[in-house]
């Protein structure tokens, strides 16, 4: 199981609103196939472990083991279900990591395989499966978007300059950390003021991976076409209360002008099917999302050996609690969860 866990890690960033799941083969003790979700629409980990069986080995699939990090899927999605395939290789045993409470799934595929007379396993190192997929979990249960937080400050707990100029506080090292979270999620987050004063790319440049979708709340219309997040490179959502509209890779969605709370904007990213998102600012953004409850991690990253006179005050993080730290040369990473979250 715990490689299964190693090959379903394979899939981050690509499955999304998919699960990642691993799955491995196994014939007296040896590992004879494996395999995992590699991308969203794409064959699921108990197909690709099957076809990685060798010839000479197909054989002795009837006389296997088949280990899986998910309840294999029960129904037909954007492929047939999976306990069909195992039905069909006549494998004898199988081991499940955790159940699946998407509900087209949630115990049926158990269920099809014991009926079937197969001999069913489960809860295998269910925490840690449980965790890998924590995203689609919530997002089943809860219907709205896994939520990070990140943000960094200064040592006295700033995070921008009074001035409008662009303060740098972290490192080499902190910024390829945020770019790897970046590529782990499906979307990246921002408001109208750091659009303007940053003018971010809110891509994935210093790690390997894909670029998550944009997502701006610019209620009024007031960002120029100039900026970075405009140069067609990526997805771009503008979430505004005047147009709806489509222009190249970027579009604009209107919000009721009475409906503009986070609630609002996860309701519409919920229905773009958006599983996850990072928020990285403003203050003002943070915070609201922070008051709202409506937040599952926070990430804040500190530099240490720096500190300025005056600045605008990092969000205020309540019902946390830390998950522990890191450090990246003068920068310290903070880690913490919301609360019954």
């Amino acid at each position: 199981m715990k490689r299964c866990i190693e090959l379903a890690l394979k899939g981050a960033g690509n499955t999304a609103p998919n699960p990642m799941v691993g799955s491995v083969l196994v014939y007296e003790n040896r590992i004879i196939g494996e395999g995992f979700h590699e991308q969203y629409g794409g064959p699921h980990a108990e197909v690709n472990c099957l076809r990685s069986v060798r010839p000479e080995h197909e054989p002795l699939i009837s006389g296997s083991t088949l280990y899986v990090s998910l309840e294999p899927c029960s129904h037909y999605g954007k492929t047939p279900p999976c306990t069909s395939l195992i039905l069909e290789h006549k494998i004898p045993r199988v081991v499940i990591g955790c159940s699946d409470p998407f509900p087209e799934v949630n115990g049926r595929g158990i269920k099809i395989l014991q009926d079937a007379g197969v001999e069913v396993l489960s809860g295998i190192l269910e925490a840690e499966c449980l965790e890998i997929n924590k995203r689609f979990i919530f997002n089943v249960l809860h219907q709205r978007p896994y939520v990070i937080l990140k943000w960094a400050s200064t040592a006295n707990n700033m995070i921008g300059s009074l001035s409008g100029d662009r303060l740098m506080i972290t490192g080499d090292l902190s910024n390829r950390l945020v770019h790897k979270w970046r590529s782990e999620e499906a979307a990246i987050m921002v408001g109208t003021n750091t659009a303007l004063k940053d003018d971010p790319s809110l891509n994935v440049r210093h790690w390997s991976g894909n670029s998550p979708v944009r997502v701006i709340v610019d209620l009024q219309l007031r960002l120029p076409s100039s900026l970075k997040i405009f140069d067609d490179t990526a997805p771009t959502i503008i979430l505004n209360t005047i147009r709806d509209e489509e222009i190249g890779t970027t579009r604009y969605i209107r919000l009721s002008p009475d409906k503009t709370g986070i609630d609002s904007i996860l309701v519409a990213l919920q229905e773009l099917r958006l599983q996850s998102i990072l928020v990285e600012g403003g203050a003002r953004l943070l915070q609201s999302f922070i008051d709202a409850g409506c937040w599952n991690e926070a990430r804040v990253i500190v530099n240490e050996s720096l500190a300025i006179d005056a600045g605008v005050h990092a969000p205020a993080l309540t019902g946390s609690r830390a998950m522990g730290t890191e450090l990246l040369g003068a920068d310290r990473v903070h880690y913490f969860i919301r609360q019954n979250s």
